[in-house]
């Protein structure tokens, strides 16, 4: 008589029901924390537009601060861009860019083209802002008319969102 224990042919080498559980909690939770990740190119481009919107009004204002002038920045809805001036209209040099003015076009950029300026007359009803020594923001390109609103409006697809200023502190702030 044989008294040995009978295995199965095979060997043993399927998965447990509760090995094939533990992989897919593991691969939910992974797919979970990976979908976020994936949002549209519009939203990410309206994202880097307004970002680039803001610091560009912040070396704006710290360039009138330091340099004792006032600084006019202007923007251009129909063509989706805008440029920053001195006080008599000229376009100044980018800061980044060695030789060239300082004019930021979003449609001819493929890293901010799907966005629309919206509303740039946010500033009291004008499209353009100066800040003078204070670092004060005026509406228009003088600084005769305290700015009492400032806002630029910008969209891309199904997104929006708004660039503020703030009146007196010309803190600037993407909600």
């Amino acid at each position: 008589m044989n008294n040995s224990i009978r295995r199965p042919q095979g060997g043993g080498t399927a998965f447990t029901f509760i090995e094939l559980m533990v992989v897919m909690v593991i691969l939910g939770i992974a797919a979970m924390l990976a979908v976020p990740m994936f949002s549209s190119a519009a939203d990410s481009q309206l994202q880097a537009a307004a970002t680039m919107i803001a610091a560009d009004l912040d070396y704006a204002k710290n360039l009138a601060i330091t340099r004792q002038m006032n600084v006019t920045v202007v923007f251009d809805p129909s063509t989706e861009s805008y440029q920053v001036q001195n006080s008599g209209g000229t376009v100044l040099s980018h800061p980044t860019k060695t030789g060239a003015s300082f004019q930021v076009n979003f449609a001819s950029d493929n890293r901010t083209n799907q966005v629309d300026i919206t509303d740039a007359t946010g500033f009291d009803g004008v499209s353009s802002i100066t800040f003078d020594y204070l670092g004060s923001p005026y509406s228009g390109t003088t600084t005769t008319t305290a700015m009492t609103t400032g806002q630029i409006a910008l969209s891309a697809g199904a997104y929006s969102t708004t660039v503020t200023i703030e009146p007196v502190t010309g803190y600037i702030r993407i909600p």
